[in-house]
């Protein structure tokens, strides 16, 4: 970095007083200065001081490119701050950053947590959702909120998703003179909104999380009884065998089931086709309470009209609509090595898994379950529809 144009300051609730002499040099040397209203009080910028657009939008930062210029954030800028939506836009001799402690940092501290057994999330533009994957009995999380109305939200959201025990500590304005720390359950009636930004949370569960093997709960998902069931829908996993960076094609999404476990399991992305536009509400709903939307994109569409255009698959599960044109389709789309799982339930569509794996090979798994049924007073076994299921790598 010969000659940086730009350069990212972490600040600090101390302000001037906590920067080092390589950020003052550069606030000292900087035609203009962006960071937030906070920020730019607290470096005492005057003039040279420019907020950010909202919605945050680099555009102003680059039209500066070539002059003197500093983007202030809170704590670390590479640590859910401003740092990481600049660098699209940015060769690398072109920056340096200059970092401070970061909230995650100053929480941990503040607590005596080991910062590497923590997961650290940005809630300030993100739905509490996000928690809903990760919180279990003893998980540990910091999270950043939007403003102190938040705090009320997030305690309510804890309490009515099935962690209401949890330890809740809320942490304003860390590492400056007005730092202030209060913890309680998320039950508690009395939470009150805090006036005082930043603010973060920290999260420690009590209560038990989501299961971490595939096949969750059918009660989980909002369905119109069109969803893969729970042992179907963990055999279909295991077949998907979803990896971290992964994609997967969810063809005929239905509930949106088998695509939020593969996220779930360490898969990285979903792309999901369902053509009923009410089943497909019903699943971005479920995508929504999983804290999964961010991962998860679904198009109402039919296949195959509506693989056209999509990033390549690493795994295809097709959960309905199969037909002949509809693999023949995906035989030509889909490149080498790419895993496909199709579950056949009629005769017709078990007659095309047969034929297409007696020319193609892969493995057929026929799953018959049955789940008892009172029978007056006694109890007899009720069959479900058989399901041939064939797995198959292109």
């Amino acid at each position: 970095m010969d000659n940086p144009w730009l350069t990212l300051i972490g600040l600090g609730e101390d302000g001037l007083a906590g920067l080092s002499p390589a950020s003052r040099d550069a606030l000292d040397g900087a035609e203009v200065v962006f960071g937030g209203p906070r920020h730019l009080a607290l470096a005492d910028v005057g003039a040279k001081g420019q907020p950010w657009p909202v919605p945050f939008d680099p555009t102003p930062v680059l039209a500066h490119r070539g002059q003197p210029t500093v983007v202030l954030a809170s704590g670390d800028p590479f640590w859910f701050g401003a740092g990481g939506s600049l660098m699209a836009h940015l060769q690398p001799g072109e920056w340096t950053s200059h970092p401070a402690p970061s909230t995650f940092q100053l929480a941990a501290n503040r607590l005596g947590w080991r910062l590497e057994e923590v997961l650290t999330l940005g809630l300030h533009a993100a739905p509490f959702a996000r928690l809903r994957p990760v919180l279990g009995r003893g998980v540990r999380v910091i999270c950043t909120l939007r403003d102190g109305a938040a705090v009320a939200e997030l305690a309510a959201w804890l309490a009515a998703n099935g962690h209401p025990n949890a330890r809740l500590t809320i942490l304003e304005r860390l590492g400056g003179p007005q730092e202030r720390i209060t913890q309680g359950v998320p039950s508690d009636p009395n939470w009150t909104p805090v006036s005082a930004a930043p603010v973060s949370a920290a999260i420690l569960a009590t209560d038990p999380g989501l299961p971490g093997a595939s096949g969750l709960p059918d009660d989980l998902f909002q369905h119109d009884g069109q969803i893969t069931k729970r042992p179907v829908r963990a055999l279909t996993l295991s077949a998907l065998a979803p990896r971290p960076g992964e994609l997967l094609w969810d063809i005929g999404a239905g509930s949106g089931s088998v695509g939020i476990e593969w996220l779930l399991a360490g898969g990285a992305r979903v792309e999901a086709l369902e053509a009923d536009p009410t089943r497909a509400g019903r699943a971005r709903g479920n995508v929504d309470a999983f804290g999964l939307s961010h991962r998860h994109r679904l198009t109402e569409t039919r296949a195959p009209a509506g693989l056209k255009g999509l990033p390549a698959p690493d795994a295809v599960f097709i959960g309905g609509g199969a037909s002949d044109a509809l693999l023949h389709a995906l035989w030509d789309l889909i490149p080498p090595g790419t895993r496909l799982v199709m579950n056949a339930v009629t005769l017709e569509t078990e007659a095309l898994v047969l034929d297409w794996s007696a020319r193609h090979g892969g493995s057929l798994l026929k799953i018959d379950l049955a789940e008892p049924l009172a029978i007056g007073r006694k109890r007899g076994w009720k069959a479900s529809l058989p399901i041939l299921q064939w797995s198959v790598t292109r």
